[in-house]
């Protein structure tokens, strides 16, 4: 992606050391109280997390989105009338009430998304993606793909298999009910 003359991008800054330091850490952890293997994952895991948030949310800024509005504006598209319930999409986005109002406020004032009451619910209100709105995913959307969401240093088997690894653990936290691998012919 091009950046815009005097956009300031912010990605995580390498570290440049001349070791891998969780793996010092899990060798000093080992020595100290034992082999443990979870903390060296959960230490990935959370390194991971920092270097793809940073640049995901560095293509992202241009659009004046983060990636929890963007993950918004995407399930609003999602939709079939382009629009949700609040809570909805506090439940599909996994996300507490006060967070989902917060997102959708700011994406409200960045005319990317309207509010109005749901005629459902007399005490709910619905969330639409305006035009401006749908633009900005689509053109966000393009970006992300374009650096595969950072997640280039894999293809896409490795991918799948992350997907796969990770998912035990959001059913274990209640995320979802586990559903039966399909069976071949079944």
């Amino acid at each position: 992606m091009m950046w815009p003359p005097g956009t300031l991008v912010c990605v995580p800054k390498p570290l440049s050391l001349p070791f891998d330091p969780i793996a010092r850490a899990d060798e000093l952890w080992k020595q100290r109280w034992g082999s443990v293997p979870s903390m060296a994952a959960i230490t990935s895991i959370m390194r991971a997390q920092q270097i793809l948030l940073g640049q995901v949310d560095a293509v992202l800024k241009p659009y004046g989105l983060t990636f929890a509005r963007y993950e918004a504006l995407v399930l609003l598209t999602f939709s079939k009338a382009g629009e949700l319930p609040m809570s909805k999409i506090g439940e599909r986005l996994m996300v507490h009430p006060t967070s989902v109002t917060n997102t959708v406020d700011r994406l409200v004032k960045a005319g990317l998304v309207a509010k109005r009451p749901n005629p459902n619910d007399g005490r709910g209100t619905l969330a639409s993606i305006t035009d401006k709105g749908r633009d900005v995913v689509e053109s966000a959307t393009r970006d992300l793909m374009a650096m595969d969401f950072g997640l280039g240093a894999y293809d896409a088997e490795e991918c799948g298999e992350l997907f796969r690894v990770l998912r035990p653990l959001r059913v274990a936290a209640g995320d979802f009910e586990d559903e039966p691998e399909p069976q071949p012919g079944g």
